[in-house]
C-alpha cells in the first residue's frame, strides 16, 4: 500500500516540470510535484523566452502572461548582439538579434499576440510553480526520487524524504520525469538516447556591478568578448551575459573539459569579471560560480508505458539559441492535455503514444540547433585571423590588420560581417520557434499535402491551417472594439471549432458529437453580425478554407483536421475525426 496516491506524479518543478503541473491543475486533473532541492532554480540559467512559449503561459490565463512580462526584460532591451574586444574596449561588430530588426519584429508581431522577453529561470519557475499550486497541485520540496515499478495499473515510484531520511512511495497512474539532464527517471524508464555528454566545459560566474557606462548606450542580452590567448583554446571568447539591466550579469567562460573542473574563487571570478569587462579597478559583488558541460544528446523516444520524460531530460544541449526553457515548456503543453483527457475516461491510452511521436523530432532538432549554432562561431574566428596561429601577439596582429588600407584588410571587413550576419541562425531563428509541425495518429490530415516552406524554415515562421501545425495568429474584433487573438479562442483544455457563415452545421455536429464523446468543443462562428469579426480579412486569408469549412483545434492549439467546406454529414465526420484523434 503506497504512503500517498495521485493521478500524476512529476519529477521536478523546472520550467517543463512546472508547466505540466499547472496545465494539469487548470484541467482538473490531481497531481503531486517534488523537487529533490529546498526550493526553485538559484541560478538564473534559461532566460531567452520566445513567442511560442510565452502563448503557453497566456493559454493559462493573462495574469500569468502579464506576470512574466512583469519580471521580464523587454524585447527592445534585449538588443543588438555585441561582439567586442572588453565591454570598455574597441566594438568589432553587432547584430540584430532576436525581434529587434524592423523586417524581423514585423514577422514577430504578425505571428503572435505574444511578446519575446528575456525571463530568467529564477522568475519563470516560481510564477508556473505558484500557479500549479494555487490551482491544485501537491508540492513537495527536499524530496529525492530515487526509484519507480510501474504495472498494468499504474506506477509505484519510491522517494526519500530529504528532512527526514525516510523513504515513502507514491502511486500514480502516471509518471513524468522533469528531472533535468541527469535524469534518473529516464535512466531507470531505458529510454533510448543518441549523441554524447560532456562535449565540453563551461562556468558560469554571477555577479552584481553596475556596468550602465558599458552598455546602456547599445543594450543587449549577449556581449561576446574576443580576447586572443585568454581562455581554453587560445581564442579567448568570453560571454558577458545580463541577467537584470544593468546591474546583475553573468560570464560564461570555457575551460579544459579534459582537465578537472576549476575551483572558481572571488579572486578568479574577479579577473576574469575585470578583464571582459575591461576595467582593471572593477568590483563585484560575486553571489554564485558553478561549472557545467555542454552536452550533445537527445532521446529518440521519450516515454515507456506509463512513465514520460520531457524538458532536459530529453534533449540536453547548450544554451544557444535559448531554446531550452521553451522546448521544455511546450513539452508540457502537448502532455499534459493528453494525460488529462484519458484519466478522465474522455481519451484511450493511445493518445499517449503520439506524444513521443511529436516531440521526439522536436527535441533531436533542437539539440542539433543549439550544437549547430556553436560551431557557427567559427567563421568569425577565422575572419578574425584567430585560428591562424597559436600565438596571442600574433592573433592579436591578425585582428588589428583588419583596420588596414589594403585590399587584404577590406576583404577581412567583409568576411567579419558576413560572419557576423550569419549568427542570425541562432540570435533570431523565428522559424526554428515557431515552425513545429506535428504527424502523428492525434493528427488527421485525411491526405493534404504539407504545404512547402517558401523561406529558409529556421528562419522564418510560417502560418498555416494544415493540420499539424499551430494555429496561425489573427486579431479578430466585436462591435464594441475588443480584440481577441484566434489562439485565445482555441486552447484552454478544450478541442475547438472555427467556421464562418454556412458552417453552422459544424457548430451543431460539435455539440453533438461533444455529448456523444463526453468532451467540451468551444465553437466560433467568424463572420459578419458574429460574435467576432474578421474586419481586416487576415482571417480569412489565414484559415485556408472557406466559409463553410472547418477548422478544429487541439487544447494545445495546433490545427487537428480541417475540412475545405461543408459536408453532407459534419456530425459523422467529426466524430470520425475525433474518434480516431482521442484513440476511442
Amino acid at each position: 500500500m503506497a504512503d500517498i496516491s495521485t493521478d500524476v506524479l512529476i519529477i521536478g518543478t523546472g520550467p517543463a516540470g512546472s508547466a505540466t503541473a499547472a496545465l494539469l491543475s487548470t484541467y482538473g486533473i490531481e497531481n503531486m510535484a517534488v523537487n529533490r532541492y529546498r526550493w526553485l532554480a538559484n541560478t538564473p540559467r534559461a532566460h531567452i523566452t520566445n513567442q511560442r512559449a510565452m502563448e503557453v503561459l497566456r493559454d493559462l490565463g493573462p495574469e500569468v502572461e502579464k506576470e512574466a512580462y512583469l519580471h521580464g526584460t523587454h524585447q527592445d532591451l534585449m538588443g543588438e548582439n555585441i561582439f567586442c574586444t572588453s565591454l570598455a574596449g574597441e566594438e568589432i561588430g553587432r547584430m540584430k538579434s532576436w525581434g529587434k530588426h524592423p523586417l524581423s519584429r514585423a514577422e514577430h508581431q504578425l505571428s503572435s499576440p505574444s511578446h519575446m522577453n528575456d525571463l530568467p529561470q529564477t522568475f519563470m519557475e516560481p510564477i508556473l510553480f505558484k500557479t500549479a499550486c494555487s490551482r491544485g497541485t501537491q508540492a513537495r520540496m527536499s524530496t529525492q526520487y530515487l526509484r519507480h515499478e510501474q504495472d498494468p495499473d499504474g506506477v509505484t515510484t519510491t522517494c526519500l524524504d530529504r528532512l527526514t531520511n525516510r523513504e515513502f512511495t507514491i502511486r500514480s497512474k502516471y509518471l513524468v520525469g522533469a528531472d533535468g539532464g541527469n535524469s534518473l527517471v529516464a535512466e531507470h524508464a531505458g529510454l533510448p538516447f543518441e549523441g554524447k555528454m560532456g562535449v565540453a566545459g563551461s562556468m558560469n560566474i554571477l555577479f552584481r556591478a553596475d556596468l550602465s557606462k558599458y552598455v546602456a548606450h547599445r543594450p543587449s542580452v549577449l556581449y561576446w568578448v574576443m580576447q586572443p590567448g585568454s581562455n581554453v583554446g587560445g581564442i579567448g571568447m568570453g560571454l558577458v551575459r545580463m541577467v537584470r539591466p544593468w546591474n546583475e550579469w553573468l560570464i560564461v567562460w570555457g575551460y579544459d573539459i579534459n582537465e578537472p573542473a576549476p575551483e572558481v574563487d572571488a579572486a578568479m571570478a574577479t579577473k576574469v569579471a575585470r578583464d571582459l569587462v575591461g576595467d582593471p579597478e572593477l568590483e563585484i559583488e560575486l553571489l554564485s560560480a558553478n561549472t557545467w558541460t555542454v552536452n550533445n544528446m537527445y532521446a529518440t523516444h521519450l516515454q515507456n508505458g506509463r512513465v514520460f520524460c520531457m524538458g532536459d531530460a530529453v534533449h540536453r544541449h547548450p544554451p544557444s539559441n535559448g531554446l531550452g526553457s521553451n522546448t521544455s515548456i511546450q513539452d508540457g503543453f502537448n502532455l499534459a492535455w493528453k494525460l488529462a483527457m484519458v484519466v478522465k475516461g474522455q481519451a484511450g491510452p493511445g493518445l499517449l503514444d503520439s506524444y513521443s511521436v511529436e516531440r521526439a523530432p522536436i527535441a533531436k532538432q533542437i539539440v542539433t540547433r543549439a550544437n549547430q549554432s556553436i560551431e557557427e562561431f567559427g567563421p568569425i574566428f577565422k575572419a578574425l585571423g584567430l585560428l591562424d596561429s597559436i600565438d596571442p601577439v600574433k592573433m592579436q596582429q591578425n585582428m588589428d590588420a583588419r583596420c588596414d588600407d589594403t585590399a587584404e584588410a577590406e576583404a577581412q571587413r567583409e568576411a567579419i560581417r558576413q560572419a557576423i550576419a550569419f549568427k542570425v541562425y541562432e540570435f533570431d531563428a523565428h522559424g526554428v520557434e515557431m515552425n513545429q509541425r506535428y504527424a502523428s495518429d492525434a493528427i488527421v490530415t485525411d491526405g493534404q499535402p504539407e504545404p512547402p516552406f517558401e523561406k529558409d524554415r529556421e528562419l522564418h515562421y510560417q502560418p498555416t491551417t494544415w493540420p499539424g501545425a499551430r494555429l496561425p495568429h489573427v486579431w479578430l474584433y466585436d462591435d464594441a472594439g475588443e480584440k481577441v487573438s484566434s489562439l485565445d479562442l482555441a486552447g484552454k483544455g478544450r478541442f475547438t471549432v472555427l467556421t464562418g457563415i454556412g458552417g453552422q452545421g459544424w457548430v451543431e455536429a460539435a455539440r453533438t458529437v461533444g455529448a456523444e464523446l463526453g468532451i467540451d468543443i468551444a465553437t466560433h462562428v467568424i463572420g459578419p453580425r458574429q460574435r467576432w469579426q474578421d474586419f481586416t480579412g487576415d482571417w480569412a486569408r489565414a484559415r485556408e478554407v472557406r466559409d463553410g469549412g472547418v477548422v478544429l483545434t487541439r487544447p494545445d492549439q495546433h490545427v487537428a483536421w480541417r475540412s475545405e467546406a461543408m459536408v453532407a454529414d459534419p456530425a459523422a465526420e467529426l466524430r470520425r475525426v475525433l474518434t480516431q484523434i482521442l484513440a476511442r
